[in-house]
């Protein structure tokens, strides 16, 4: 008999903690009580027993330590640390009792939570007993659970957005239930459901099956990027968006017009503002309006409101070689890739990703709210305006979209040049040369670094770039654009051979094209004067109304053919044919009939000879 042995009787297993004359300090391995001193002679009825019994008689089975995860063996040391100052003095009872009194009161647990360790650890002798169970995954679903889980999938993960207590009573309904609708005797409760949601909660499937994926990638989807340093390690990067303006402006007949639309391009790495737009159109419009702002001088610009300002506040003359988008019908659409053709990359980001250019996203953000404070009263919109009995906001405008454009440009001078970036991540060099925390400090920093990417671009082809394009089409009639025909010299031979070219067009004069050859523009000229100064819009009407006026006339023009043919016929019909027709002297006959038929015009008029003398 020696100390840690097993012994067995019966469904009893004991193992031998002390030895001490004639006790043996023994503790119950089935039960798991706590350890008391016994006399040797109870002993006598039991037999020898191996460690592999006990853990097959108590279910139980120990892992090793190295292959236990890094939690798992923290949560075990945890445990052991919490009896492991009770083993010294655990054959006395009194101070045994009195160290897991102390330990409670310290640490804030119950007496029983401890004893219950100090048995386990005793039982096994082994402290990775003290392992926690890891679940068990591959456990196939009862029927109860299957049926759970098909009412959450039909009725709960849905756009109806049932409540998790509808979802239950129509699993009852639909799966608990006799061919009458009555509730079987045995169906899970409420609670069980309830369990089996939370246990299997997906929160992926919760937020897109009930709201969409739409919500779930704008509100609820980890925003776990890098955002802005992916895009933009140097000055060059831009970042476009449009917003709303949230103010309504009149005009200068003081009527209504509505809320402008602002159009603007943020550089990522500096948060300089390079241009922007106001204007009542969007789409291309607004971003063509954009390019051309960002390549103009900012100090003559600026001039033109009433506001005088240094190079240094807003020297921004170049485009960004790499533009950065959403993906708007506007930044998509041919027209405006056509900016590729000067170098310029164009990245459309993926659908709902808003934190990818955070950049232009914050600049709307600060740019309208240092005005709203301001202009509250003057047609300003405020978070309430959707709501119920809410005031009218349209009633108070009174500024123009002259005077707006004055305070936008305030604002955007002030974001430029004394907005104070406090997170910026500053590098080593930027601290060495002091750059200022201002977004007009750091891109003229930048701008003399390697690496800034900036293209610069003539204004004329600018604008030729972003024109729309369309396939002309030559023949014998000119070139043919838009159902109009143009005409350039030195083309004869393209308009005898025929063929495409692509060509660009101005919407709104439709008085000249331009046919692109190797990267040339060159122009031609409208044909058909009637089309001369107007919009390509005008013309289409044009078009368009002579196209219904001849649409309505097509019925009384094949009505008219049958009367014609009806005509005809009748009198076709009515002459009998002559026999033996003479074909000589056909000259002398031509001559007769001639003569029966002519006429005197004079004469015929009632005018005599007197009076043609005297004219």
């Amino acid at each position: 008999m020696q100390k840690n042995s097993l012994l067995k009787k019966d469904e009893s297993i004991i193992r031998i903690l002390d030895i001490k004359n004639e006790k043996i300090f023994t503790i119950d391995c089935v039960k798991r009580t706590m350890p008391r001193w016994i006399n040797q002679s109870e002993l006598n009825s039991y037999s020898c027993c191996t460690e592999k019994e006990l853990l097959e008689n108590t279910q139980m089975s120990i892992e090793d330590m190295e292959a236990l995860s890094s939690e798992r063996r923290k949560f075990v040391y945890e445990h052991y640390s919490l009896i492991a100052g009770i083993l010294p003095f655990v054959t006395d009872e009194q101070q045994r009792s009195y160290v897991i009194s102390k330990i409670s009161e310290d640490r804030k647990i119950s007496k029983q939570t401890i004893r219950f360790y100090l048995c386990l650890f005793l039982t096994y002798q082994d402290i990775s007993v003290f392992a926690p169970k890891q679940a068990i995954s591959n456990r196939p679903l009862t029927t109860d659970e299957k049926n759970m889980r098909w009412a959450l999938n039909k009725f709960y993960y849905n756009k109806n957005k049932n409540s998790l207590n509808t979802a239950y009573i129509q699993m009852l309904k639909e799966k608990y239930c006799d061919a009458t609708g009555v509730l079987l005797p045995s169906y899970p409760s409420f609670y069980q459901f309830r369990y089996f949601y939370r246990k299997h909660k997906n929160m992926q499937t919760f937020y897109i099956s009930r709201y969409g994926i739409k919500d779930y990638q704008r509100n609820n989807r980890p925003l776990v990027g890098d955002g802005v340093q992916e895009f933009a390690p140097m000055v060059g990067v831009g970042m476009m968006d449009a917003t709303v303006c949230d103010i309504y402006l009149v005009n200068e007949a003081g009527n209504i017009i509505g809320r402008p639309i602002l159009t603007a391009c943020i550089d990522a790495y500096s948060s300089l503002c390079c241009g922007y737009s106001l204007t009542w159109e969007g789409g291309v419009y607004s971003l063509r309006n954009l390019m051309l702002n960002i390549i103009t001088d900012k100090v003559e610009w600026c001039a033109k409101f009433g506001i005088y300002i240094d190079l240094d506040d807003w020297d921004c003359k170049q485009l960004p070689a790499i533009l950065v988008t959403d993906m708007g019908n506007e930044y998509t659409s041919e027209t405006f890739e056509q900016i590729s053709e000067l170098g310029i990359i164009v990245i459309n980001l993926p659908a709902y990703r808003p934190e990818l250019k955070g950049s232009v996203e914050k600049f709307f953000d600060l740019v309208q709210e240092t005005y709203k404070k301001y202009l509250r009263g003057k047609g300003v919109v405020e978070p309430d305006y959707q709501e119920r009995g809410s005031h009218d906001y349209r009633k108070d405008a009174c500024l123009t979209l002259i005077d707006f454009e004055k305070i936008v440009l305030h604002c955007i001078i002030y974001y430029n040049s004394q907005r104070v970036i406090e997170n910026y991540p500053y590098t080593e060099e930027m601290l060495l040369a002091r750059i200022k925390p201002y977004a007009n400090c750091i891109w003229e920093w930048g701008k003399q670094q390697t690496g800034a990417n900036l293209i610069s671009v003539d204004m004329k082809q600018l604008i030729f770039t972003l024109l729309p394009r369309t396939i002309g089409r030559f023949g014998r009639f000119g070139l043919k654009v838009n159902k109009m025909r143009y005409h350039c010299e030195g083309y004869t031979e393209q308009y005898l051979k025929g063929g495409t070219v692509t060509v660009a067009y101005n919407p709104d004069d439709v008085n000249y094209v331009w046919v692109i050859e190797d990267g040339i523009y060159i122009e031609f000229t409208l044909i058909e004067s009637r089309y001369k100064g107007k919009s390509l819009e005008n013309v289409k009407n044009m078009q368009s109304c002579q196209k219904v006026i001849i649409k309505e006339s097509v019925s009384d023009n094949l009505q008219a053919q049958i009367y014609l043919a009806e005509h005809i016929n009748t009198i076709a019909q009515s002459i009998c044919g002559h026999n033996n027709l003479q074909i000589k002297d056909i000259r002398d006959t031509r001559k007769r009939e001639q003569s029966k038929t002519h006429k005197d015009y004079l004469r015929e008029g009632g005018i005599n000879e007197n009076d043609y003398r005297g004219c």
